[in-house]
């Protein structure tokens, strides 16, 4: 593999005139939680010698953004669960034609890493976290503290992985009630709230007892928030956000069942195991890690990326979805 930086050029487009930019890298299925709503009780996991190594990422994303790939996410599982992730971030930082290069995590490990991981050249976070009652994080997280959770967002605003943006799952009957409660945690901590639409990969009853729009969030909010508007910061980025009144801050609203944004879409997805998936919600994707460990080339790779994004459908379709969340990255 060439140690040189990937020049910048190309462009990775759908059959939907989509432009292909961002890819969210899956470093591990693993996690040291159990969310309720991601990974079961008893769950199986990926071999460890199935799952990609450091080098095959940094040599798919290398070749990926010499194809147009623009910005990198790494996501799990929980990424900072797998050992050594801040040396696949000095890896991935050092390919120039990225301009953005982030990390979802749930926090439980952020305290610790925060400043490794800027120091290795990461940008910014975004922090899972479904609630600001301790009680309820144990019911909905089963694993983990939330006070490490809250340190973990502290200490990477101190190192300066900003913007810190939170991210809440609204479910009936668990969190819900705590909308504006999250809108004053914002303003106290100095972070970017985005309330998201609960997800129904499997359209069972448990979904459709939980599910909450995000109109009946905002309506919830009441005079907190300018609800008169709603805009992106990023044509393609899911969210919208809306002004927190009385401050400089906004609030965002990510919405793929009442509000979809599947036209705008410009990302693809990576699994630990090597899959190249076209969509959140692709059944099957191109198997990148056969091609790699099978002593393939770098144009072999880069046929595999345009080929997953010709296979990107004009919508995802949720009865479609197969494999568990923490397999994907969200």
């Amino acid at each position: 593999m060439s140690d040189g930086k990937e020049a910048r050029g190309g462009a990775l487009r759908d059959n939907y005139d989509r432009n292909i930019t961002y890819l969210r890298v899956s470093v591990t299925d693993r996690c040291n939680m159990r969310c309720v709503y991601c990974i079961p009780e008893g769950a199986e996991f990926i071999p460890h010698e199935e799952i990609l190594t450091y080098d095959e990422i940094e040599r798919i994303v290398k070749i990926g953004a010499g194809a147009g790939i623009r910005k990198v996410r790494l996501t799990g599982g929980e990424p900072l669960a797998r050992k050594n992730v801040e040396r696949l971030v000095a890896q991935l930082s050092r390919i120039d034609s990225l301009e953005d290069l982030s990390l979802t995590t749930n926090g439980l490990l952020l305290a610790e890493k925060a400043e490794a991981l800027a120091a290795a050249g990461l940008k910014r976070v975004n922090v899972s976290l479904d609630t600001l009652d301790p009680a309820k994080f144990s019911e909905i997280c089963r694993r983990g503290d939330i006070g490490a959770v809250i340190g973990g967002i502290r200490s990477a605003g101190a190192a300066g992985l900003r913007p810190v943006k939170v991210n809440v799952v609204v479910m009936r009957g668990r969190n819900e009630h705590e909308a504006a409660d999250f809108i004053r945690f914002a303003l106290d901590e100095g972070v970017v709230v985005r309330f998201i639409e609960y997800m129904p990969f499997n359209r069972d009853e448990e979904w459709r007892a939980r599910y909450v729009s995000r109109d009946e969030t905002i309506a919830s909010l009441g005079s907190l928030i300018d609800a008169s508007d709603g805009g992106r910061t990023d044509p393609s980025a899911p969210a919208r956000y809306f002004k927190i009144k009385g401050s400089d801050a906004s609030v965002g609203f990510i919405s793929p069942i009442s509000h979809g944004f599947c036209n705008m879409c410009n990302r693809m997805r990576l699994t630990p195991g090597g899959q190249l998936l076209a969509c959140l919600l692709s059944p099957s994707g191109v198997d990148l890690k056969s091609i790699i460990r099978a002593g393939g080339s770098d144009d072999e790779i880069r046929d595999a990326f345009r080929l997953a994004a010709e296979s990107k459908g004009p919508r995802g379709n949720f009865p479609d979805a197969s494999r568990p969340m923490h397999t994907v990255g969200g």
